[in-house]
């Protein structure tokens, strides 16, 4: 029985009074600790318990700030939130409404990451910058089997370029035995690299996660591997955001698995474009040029005279000048014996016997002198007359022909110069030195 006279309280008014007590006195805090009993009901909401090594509190996550949580909620892992005291009245628990979650220790992983990064930089080790092959003849893959980056990686190779040759090494890629695998991948794939080494590419990839599922890959040994690797090495690790020591170590860095093979392969649809479009263009170009070529051949065949025609040419000067000569000849000796004939009706005129005689003597000295001198120009033009003749017929094919060559024309009368131009079996003329021949080509020798 109580002794006093006030009314005793229900439990579910001790509770409230408890729970408005709590939520008005402590309020809103942070507090840090280890995730453990993490559930996930169909609710959407996420309930568990934090820890330390003493103690343990209740949490509650509602469904509505669930969704804006980034940090992984698993047992085990040290987080920091952010809640309200409070009491869940119907069994009297006290419990922490949670607000909000971080991942607890991100702060000093951050400080040890920008350590590392500043002194391998410093040693030269983010200095790789290898050209890839591209595509590379085979593809050598360190990444976990059971992750979706694999499957993403080889989708996209499928699509663009099945050619490739892709050989996946299955290693973790997450916890304290990851780094230690991938670096054993890459020794082995260095030392079996065969002697086509230099058309093969590495590519260290996964998926996205926290500062701590990708801490593997800052691991200061796995970034010293990958810049010491003769093969080199692509690294695409978690999402765009996401940079790690590897990826500064590597010849390159991929935003993403998918970003990777997009990156290491041509499009195969787009190359086929490009290759269409590149032999239409030198279609288009050849056809061009034929069509150049063949309008220079048509001139070059209305300026190429045959050798008769020089020949002709050659002879109708020849004839000029004869008739020159002789007319030249005649209007001369025409001259002289006008002259001739002048001097003797002078002689007559004068009834001089001696004047006569003088002028006798004097007509036959001219006589003779004129005589010489036709002689002698006779003799010149003949001479230069037979001089042209020499000439011509030295530049005659017919002389040419007469020294034991031939000219061969096809059916066509075209003249045949070089045995490719013609076809066993083909009935070819030749012209000699006289005469022709009508010849069947057996056999041809280039």
């Amino acid at each position: 029985m109580p002794t006093d006279n006030k009314s005793p309280l229900s439990v579910s008014q001790l509770n409230q009074q408890a729970r408005r007590s709590l939520e008005r006195g402590v309020g809103e805090v942070w507090v840090e600790g280890e995730l453990s009993n993490v559930a996930r009901p169909a609710s959407g909401h996420v309930y568990f318990s934090l820890k330390d090594d003493s103690a343990q509190v209740r949490c509650a996550l509602f469904r509505t700030q669930a969704r804006f949580v980034a940090a992984p909620l698993q047992d085990g892992n040290q987080v920091r939130v952010r809640a309200r005291v409070s009491l869940f009245e119907p069994r009297g628990d006290y419990q922490l409404i949670v607000e909000a979650v971080q991942a607890a220790g991100l702060g000093e992983l951050l400080a040890t990451f920008e350590r590392l990064k500043k002194r391998l930089d410093g040693e030269g080790i983010f200095a790789n910058a290898r050209p890839l092959s591209y595509p590379p003849r085979r593809l050598l893959v360190i990444t976990s089997t059971s992750g979706a980056a694999v499957r993403d990686v080889l989708a996209v190779l499928e699509k663009r370029w099945p050619l490739v040759e892709v050989t996946v090494i299955p290693v973790a890629v997450q916890g304290e035995k990851a780094a230690p695998a991938m670096i054993a991948a890459l020794g082995l794939l260095n030392r079996q690299s065969r002697l086509e080494a230099d058309k093969d590419v590495i590519l260290m990839t996964r998926g996205g996660g926290s500062l701590e599922d990708l801490w593997a890959f800052n691991n200061e040994h796995l970034a010293r591997a990958v810049y010491h690797s003769r093969l080199p090495v692509m690294s695409a690790v978690g999402h765009e955001v996401d940079f790690t020591l590897a990826d500064f170590a590597a010849d390159r860095r991929a935003p993403t698995p998918s970003a990777a093979a997009e990156q290491l392969v041509p499009d195969q649809p787009t190359l086929r474009n490009d290759i269409a479009e590149q032999q239409r263009r030198l279609k288009h170009a050849m056809r061009a040029r034929l069509e150049r070529d063949g309008q220079r051949l048509d001139a070059l065949r209305a300026r190429l005279r045959h050798p008769g025609e020089a020949l002709n040419q050659k002879r109708q000067q020849l004839n000029a000048l004869n008739v020159r000569l002789e007319r030249a000849a005649h209007k001369s000796l025409a001259a002289r014996q006008s002259a001739l004939s002048q001097l003797e009706k002078r002689l007559q005129n004068h009834h001089l016997d001696r004047r006569h005689r003088q002028e006798s003597e004097r007509v036959t000295a001219l006589t003779g002198r004129l005589e010489n001198a036709m002689r002698q120009q006779l003799q010149t033009r003949q001479a230069r007359l037979t001089s042209a003749a020499r000439e011509l017929n030295a530049v005659s094919p017919l002389a040419v022909l007469g020294r034991g060559y031939a000219i061969a024309q096809d059916a066509q009368g075209q003249v045949v110069r070089r045995a490719a131009d013609t076809t066993p079996g083909q009935r070819l003329k030749l012209r000699l030195g006289e005469g022709w021949l009508s010849v069947d080509v057996k056999r041809r020798y280039q």
